[in-house]
């Protein structure tokens, strides 16, 4: 099942979503119905939050990068309930997007490095360090299950300039190629 995309704007967005209890949490078949709407929107990754679910968990195959990022080739994973152990001292600034924000892509500094612990599908507790676009992409969806956009995170003059495109999208003011829910 595809789902339609939250977008910038809805409250659901702005949430801290809450864990998920193993004992009573049926990954399937969300798990893959988060795939395919991510897919069917030409993404990379995609949280829970963004189809309307306040629950920790999201989803992540950074295959299609491959070309430019060739680290990015097997990147594909899921994350329930993920934490960030720890991250490095050094940020980096890379342009990102979001299927929430459609159409607008800015600079965001992140942390170059981290380490994450996180369930994955099978509930098996994983620890893993990303570097790179990797710890990028993973930040990026990790924000969405606490209620920060990447837009939060946009110099302030940036921010103002977006302001008008922001509205306008918050009020479905948006041509995309997948099917979108506004607040």
């Amino acid at each position: 099942m595809i789902y339609p995309v939250v977008i910038y704007g809805h409250p659901v967005l702005r949430k801290k979503a809450v864990e998920i209890d193993p004992e009573t949490f049926e990954p399937e078949p969300l798990i893959s119905d988060m795939f395919e709407t991510m897919y069917r929107a030409s993404g990379v990754g995609l949280a829970a939050p963004q189809i309307g679910k306040s629950i920790r968990l999201y989803v992540i195959d950074a295959s299609p990068l491959a070309e430019d990022h060739p680290e990015m080739q097997d990147f594909k994973r899921v994350f329930i309930n993920p934490e960030i152990v720890e991250h490095g001292e050094n940020m980096i600034s890379i342009e990102e997007g979001c299927l929430s924000v459609p159409n607008i892509h800015e600079d965001v500094k992140r942390y170059e490095s981290l380490t994450m612990r996180y369930l994955n599908e099978h509930f098996e507790e994983k620890e893993e360090q990303f570097e790179g676009f990797k710890a990028i992409v993973v930040q990026h969806e990790y924000d969405h299950l606490d209620g920060i956009m990447f837009t939060d995170k946009v110099a302030p003059l940036r921010k103002r300039l977006l302001r008008a495109k922001l509205a306008a999208i918050s009020k479905g003011k948006v041509k995309t190629d997948y099917k979108i829910i506004t607040a």
